[in-house]
């Protein structure tokens, strides 16, 4: 099995290496050619080039079987990389978004390229720059056919099923189990995946919420040691607040940063899908709000409020300086 992986950044290369270690052959893109040919002298992949033709020439090599190019990219690139595949591929050949683009977006491409005999597969991909050690959680939407033929890829870069416990071992094992799931049709692997970022804003922004106040409590003697040993034995143990600890060891008092949080999107999506569809999301919608109150060094809002305050009750204000 060839395929061809568009983008080669530390997931990317980390998907490659996962993919190769399971006798998937990968041919790599990436536009710089000093970066490119590092990956391949360090055996990230099993070849590179920095063309897209000549990428789509290499792993169709005038064969049968379908051309499978898998995109590891952000999602503002993806229209333009989709254009320019498009110059090169045909029939039959697949097409794999592993961003976080939007699965109204994904919908849309998947129609497209469906009237041009091209396959068209979301993958919301989980794991970052640490899937290349424990493997990456796989949400996927596309038709059955292009599904199947992917299979041995997705089972490649999935955990496995030794990455968690069995809760159910009377029954036959699915490819959930090893980490990686057919969600439904085109857009539902994007959809998936927005939501699993949505949850991911809130259970941050509870952590975060939780260190503040221990930092704040005076009793409270080792705010760090409290994280590290949630994570033995309590319900609120998980990968998150083992990542919490290790930047509390790195950064105790997280003193070298500022408390300033972007959103990639996925967060706002999901909000807008909760309206949509009328479901109660307080904590999420909470958490992306935070975010943007993050951004602010004096709120425009919060200044609204002490005038008002000082108004209707004579009540004192700050002075600005």
């Amino acid at each position: 099995m060839k395929v061809g992986l568009i983008g080669l950044g530390r997931m990317g290369e980390g998907m490659s290496r996962r993919m190769m270690k399971a006798g998937i052959e990968v041919w790599g893109y990436r536009r710089n050619y000093e970066k490119a040919q590092e990956a391949y002298e360090k055996g990230f992949v099993n070849g590179v080039t920095t063309s897209i033709q000549s990428l789509v020439q290499i792993v169709k090599g005038g064969g049968t079987q379908p051309g499978i190019f898998q995109m590891v990219i952000p999602a503002e690139l993806v229209e333009e990389t989709i254009n320019e595949l498009l110059r090169y591929c045909g029939e039959g050949d697949i097409i794999i978004d592993h961003g976080n683009s939007n699965f109204k977006d994904s919908r849309k491409r998947a129609e497209r390229l469906a009237k041009l005999g091209i396959q068209y597969i979301d993958c919301g991909t989980s794991g970052g720059v640490y899937g290349l050690d424990r493997g990456y959680c796989l949400m996927v939407g596309g038709g059955n056919t292009a599904v199947s033929t992917c299979a041995r890829i997705f089972d490649a870069l999935s955990p496995g099923i030794s990455a968690a416990p069995r809760t159910n071992f009377d029954s036959d094992i699915t490819s959930a189990e090893h980490g990686w799931l057919h969600c439904g049709g085109p857009g539902a692997g994007h959809f998936v995946k927005m939501v699993h970022n949505g949850i991911e804003y809130a259970m941050m922004q509870a952590y975060a919420e939780g260190y503040e106040l221990l930092e704040k409590k005076d009793i409270i003697k080792d705010v760090h040691g409290t994280f590290a040993a949630w994570q033995k034995g309590t319900v609120v143990r998980s990968w998150l607040l083992d990542l919490l600890v290790k930047a509390l060891e790195e950064d105790p008092g997280l003193s070298k940063i500022q408390g300033y949080v972007d959103d990639s999107g996925e967060g706002r999506w999901t909000v807008e899908e909760a309206i949509a569809n009328a479901v109660p999301m307080p904590a999420i919608t909470a958490a992306l709000f935070a975010r943007f109150g993050s951004r602010q060094d004096d709120s425009p809002a919060m200044k609204a409020v002490a005038a008002l305050r000082n108004q209707f009750g004579g009540h004192s204000v700050k002075k600005a300086e």
